[in-house]
């Protein structure tokens, strides 16, 4: 969607205010640990674009709360690996050797969108230390979701995804589909169905030098992920939460509600 786009669909700009009342009228309150998932170009023309929506949930949740976003960076996985697009065979040797190492401070994500790009940039934001599947969160619970994210679980139990679970946390989908919702993850670990594990890599620091490290993975599979969104939200009304943040569509949920049912979900569909 392009910016004009924008501009046609939205009646008034979408400012701050406008956002933080939609987010309380989705039942967003202060002290809440909220996971985000966002599409900028959903919520139609916001004034400010980016850091816009960042404030407005800011503001929403409080320094009592805590928010977080995905800020993966897909681009510093195994390079045998990479279809967005393919690099030639004999290239991989060369960028496992010479790409720089992931530094949490200063690598991108990438395919996050806008908004979580942005987040990671503010003042007190924590980022978790996985190369290719980290978490940005900020507040009272900030560290707490971003410690100890282990290599061998990117999206499983020891990683931010289950620390938001532990605190009881929710999950927002602001203008974006289950498709883009990292939670389903966590409940792939937890179905019960035959899985299979992959093996990947990545430059990160040890000790202050750059190595390559490989680790193990889910095989992780999105390509449900709508279907189950859509049969948690129909089948359990009464645990989503659904409106209008800005022009798009957006749905809150507890995540442990969402769990319990994908984790089920899974298990006797897949």
């Amino acid at each position: 969607m392009t910016e004009r786009d924008a501009v046609d669909r939205t009646d008034a700009p979408v400012t701050v205010d406008r956002l933080v009342a939609d987010l309380r009228d989705l039942g967003v309150a202060a002290g809440d640990t909220v996971l985000v998932h966002s599409s900028l170009s959903a919520l139609g023309w916001v004034s400010g674009g980016a850091p816009a929506v960042v404030d407005a949930l800011l503001r929403a949740v409080t320094a009592d709360g805590t928010l977080v976003m995905p800020t993966h960076s897909g681009h510093y996985a195994d390079p045998a690996g990479w279809e967005h697009p393919p690099v030639p065979d004999d290239w991989e040797d060369e960028i496992r050797a010479t790409m720089p190492p992931y530094r949490p401070a200063v690598t991108p994500s990438r395919g996050m969108g806008a908004v979580p790009e942005c987040f990671r940039t503010y003042p007190d934001v924590v980022r978790s230390r996985h190369p290719t599947s980290s978490f940005a969160a900020w507040g009272a619970d900030a560290a707490v979701v971003a410690a100890d994210h282990e290599y061998d679980s990117p999206l499983g139990e020891a990683s931010p995804l289950a620390r938001v679970a532990d605190l009881d946390g929710d999950v927002l989908l602001l203008g974006a589909g289950h498709d883009s919702n990292t939670s389903l993850h966590l409940a792939e670990h937890r179905a019960d169905y035959e899985k299979e594990t992959v093996t990947n890599g990545a430059p990160v620091l040890a000790d202050g030098e750059r190595r390559w490290h490989e680790f193990e993975a889910l095989d992780y599979d999105a390509s449900d992920f709508e279907r189950v969104g859509r049969a948690f939200e129909r089948e359990r009304p009464d645990a989503a939460v659904a409106g209008r943040v800005g022009r798009g569509r957006a749905v809150r949920f507890r995540q442990r509600d969402l769990l319990s049912y994908a984790t089920n979900w899974f298990g006797e569909n897949r």
